[in-house]
């Protein structure tokens, strides 16, 4: 019999499902949009049975593409993003905002609602924190389960379950509550390399009754990515999913992380992930930084143990606003609506058409630099997720002037790129400092596969930026996760180069090295100037 392997990514605005074969080739890929409930600006909210849908809809449509018999699918693995699931005791979402609505039963990861009880943590110091880089973002899990006692206690009291998004998914295919290692750790303060829950970090926060139930509502069993869960697919999800009962399930993986399995440790790179940053390059950024010791950074998340790479530790940064910071700066210029539509007539999203413009102006991706000449970004709409942890960090622009045409938007656009490759370059300066130290950056997610934006970030970064052959490493790292559960490889260290290959690398051209060292340091200078303002403001305030 062949086998197949199936990895569904749940991000943020989709659910997606990829076949894959024996050697990690993708076979087909399905996606099924799902809906936000944004409010404020600071509230996310989704619906956990919409997710559900969407990901059945796209496994079906991607088993339908392949042409694959679905009993031949031999492993199923799941990644998602950090967000909240609340349901009740029936396994019925519960409402994390509007009662009217109970179906938005899901805190979405980017939601900043609760940065007022993430300060409150921070200001109580819980060694626990050294394990986030020394800050607990509002991004995190404990700091949004504060807010639901504290503004919704009815929810918050009547919730049998708190599910990381990726163990949801795993629930509703097995019916089991394990929680994954990579999710709770990371996002929840659970500490791997001792084999629990803190609880004097619990009752310090305010959060003391989750230790009083034996930590049962946020999971009492913690495995590591890739182990089988219960007796694989139960009938009811094989049946929504149109695939075998009993199909191998493993515990899944927050989908940055799955986007790391999916490249830093693939065949013809160094072979040695320790030494390859993998960063994923969507709505949001990740980096991921795999070492053999645990390397404390301030600012950084981490180090989680056996969070990605079954026994080795991990570093976890990255910006809170990637391609959505992108997206965010071309909204600001006026020619935005005029060129969308052009770019749309052409069949292609804005940044991508602009890419393509800027690479025919400049002659090669290096030399588009040049085209962002006197024009400055720190691009901070939602906050400095690392090296700083600082959710109150904006925006900068500097070097506007009163030009309004296509040229100008090329200029924020190729400004916009740079900027997030000097962020990069910021973290990974921030972590060799710290004893992490990388050589190369694998890059993954839908806002990095244009070689512009590859080139860029080799050239800002001054590392070497490699691109695999797969061209959904997400996926293809959730399709890992199933291929271990099925026994098809031992663990995930060995699955890693036998199923992801190196196909490209972009050097950085030393031809541009100065002009990137100068923007560079303006990057610098403007965000530092930033939080001096901030600073003074927040002072005068006070007084």
């Amino acid at each position: 019999m062949t086998r197949y392997w199936m990895g569904v990514d749940v991000g943020t605005g989709s659910a997606r499902a990829g076949v894959f074969g024996a050697e990690g080739q993708l076979l087909s890929l399905a996606r099924a949009p799902l809906d936000m409930h944004r409010e404020g600006g600071t509230i996310a909210e989704q619906s956990s049975a919409q997710v559900w849908r969407a990901v059945c809809e796209a496994a079906r449509e991607a088993v339908r593409q392949a042409g694959v018999d679905p009993t031949d699918i031999a492993g199923l693995g799941f990644d998602a993003t950090c967000s909240l699931v609340v349901l009740g005791p029936d396994g019925e979402g519960l409402p994390v905002g509007d009662p009217a609505h109970p179906e938005r039963d899901i805190v979405v990861w980017m939601d900043h609602r609760a940065t007022e009880q993430a300060e409150r943590i921070n200001a109580a110091g819980h060694p626990v924190l050294r394990y986030v880089g020394g800050r607990i973002s509002p991004e995190m899990q404990t700091p949004k389960l504060l807010w639901l006692s504290e503004n919704r206690p009815e929810v918050y009291k009547q919730a049998a379950d708190f599910f990381d998004l990726t163990d949801f998914l795993t629930f509703k295919a097995t019916g089991a509550r394990d929680r994954s290692a990579c999710t709770v750790t990371c996002k929840w303060t659970y500490l791997a390399r001792e084999g629990g829950w803190n609880e004097s970090y619990f009752r310090q926060i305010g959060l003391g009754d989750l230790a009083d139930q034996g930590f049962q509502r946020i999971g009492r069993r913690v495995v590591e990515p890739g182990t089988a869960l219960g007796q694989g697919l139960t009938e009811a999800a094989a049946r929504d999913l149109g695939l075998r009962p009993g199909t191998p399930v493993a515990a899944g993986l927050i989908d940055a992380h799955a986007g790391g399995l999916g490249t830093v440790g693939a065949s013809g790179g160094t072979g040695d992930p320790t030494t390859c940053l993998g960063y994923v390059f969507g709505t949001s950024s990740c980096t991921m930084t795999t070492t053999h010791e645990p390397r404390f950074v301030p600012g950084v998340w981490g180090p989680y143990f056996s969070a990605m790479v079954p026994g080795f530790w991990l570093n976890e940064g990255g910006q809170s606003a990637a391609g959505a910071a992108i997206d965010q700066l071309l909204l600001l210029h006026p020619a935005h609506g005029e060129l969308e539509a052009r770019a749309g007539s052409a069949g292609k999203a804005l940044p991508q058409w602009l890419a393509e413009q800027a690479l025919a102006r400049a002659g090669s991706a290096s030399e588009a630099v040049h085209l962002a000449a006197g024009l400055h970004v720190v691009p901070e709409f939602l906050g400095n997720r690392a090296p700083f942890a600082d959710p109150h960090a904006r925006a900068v622009v500097a070097g506007l002037g009163m030009d309004n045409g296509e040229a100008s938007l090329v200029q924020l656009y190729v400004a916009g790129l740079c900027s997030l490759g000097y962020g990069l370059r910021q973290i990974i300066e921030t972590q060799a400092a710290h004893g992490a130290s990388v050589e190369t950056i694998s890059v993954s997610g839908g806002a990095g596969v244009h070689p512009l934006t590859r080139q860029l970030l080799a050239d800002a970064t001054g590392r070497v930026v490699e691109v695999t052959e797969c061209p959904e490493p997400v996926l293809l790292g959730a399709a890992m996760l199933g291929a271990v559960a099925a026994g098809e490889h031992p663990d995930l260290a060995t699955a890693m180069p036998a199923l992801s290959r190196v196909a490209t690398r972009c050097e950085p051209n030393p031809a541009t090295r100065a002009l990137h060292e100068r923007r560079h340091a303006a990057f610098l200078a403007l965000q530092r100037t930033a939080r001096e303002i901030r600073a003074a403001e927040d002072a005068a305030s006070v007084h």
